[in-house]
């Protein structure tokens, strides 16, 4: 039985069909220019304050990686899409609080936004009853600022240096330390920030070499974040539209 919310209109499916050609389109280039194989990067449609339709009619067209950063929507939404019989791969990728961490357990396959040792733990704690172990990626702190979340490269801090935060990660049976995420600090441009942070993404491959995966770069940046060895890109309203024009 399909979840009626879960319907996609017709025209809605063709504005996805058109902004995921754009899109596929984009990434490809970018991997071209960059030398390197297509099938190293991979699309996640970040679906925040988009409808489960959406993401229904998104798997429909091939897409199987889906982003949210809220618990309270991605929650319900996930629910939703499971309803309609639809299975996709969830990211969750916003800051996520620890007493969060039991219900995105429930849903998300990887979260990308593990920051702090306390973090770690709580989702160690949370996954015990999951089938396989939850992927989990290190949020780093490009500049340095507190407040928008991001362990700290330089930082032997015990609960937000980059490397207490990796260990704790990847000493819990329940987690998978998959590798690290970013986003562009406020102000800097984006060349400045994935330059920096393929330099940590490099000396943190070096003491935990399995841990490869680069989440980086969205849709006004991805080319640059692919340039500089990002495998996932997270496209939210070149993918989806502008929220406000959806009716």
């Amino acid at each position: 039985m399909t979840d009626s919310s879960a319907t996609v209109r017709p025209d809605r499916r063709a504005e996805l069909a058109a902004g995921l050609a754009q899109v596929r389109a984009r990434i490809a280039d970018a991997c071209a220019d960059a030398g390197r194989d297509r099938a190293e990067v991979t699309m996640i449609a970040v679906t925040k304050t988009y409808p489960s339709s959406d993401v229904v009619a998104l798997a429909a067209l091939g897409v199987s990686d889906v982003g949210e950063n809220r618990d309270q929507e991605a929650a319900g939404k996930a629910a939703e899409v499971a309803a309609a019989g639809v299975s996709p791969r969830w990211h969750f990728i916003g800051q996520l609080q620890r007493n969060k961490a039991r219900s995105v357990v429930r849903y998300a396959d990887v979260v990308h936004s593990v920051d702090s040792v306390r973090l770690a733990r709580a989702l160690a704690t949370a996954a015990a009853d999951r089938e396989r172990p939850l992927a989990a990626l290190a949020q780093v702190s490009i500049d340095g600022a507190p407040g928008r979340g991001g362990a700290l490269p330089d930082s032997a801090d015990a609960d937000s240096g980059l490397e207490p935060v990796a260990a704790a990660v990847a000493e819990a049976s329940t987690l998978r330390l998959a590798g690290l995420m970013a986003v562009a600090p406020l102000g800097w441009a984006p060349e400045r920030a994935f330059a920096r942070l393929a330099e940590v993404a490099e000396a943190f491959r070096a003491v935990h070499p399995g841990a490869t995966a680069l989440s980086a770069g969205m849709s006004g940046d991805l080319e640059i974040a692919i340039r500089y060895g990002a495998t996932h890109v997270r496209v939210g309203s070149a993918l989806l539209g502008m929220r406000s024009t959806l009716r």
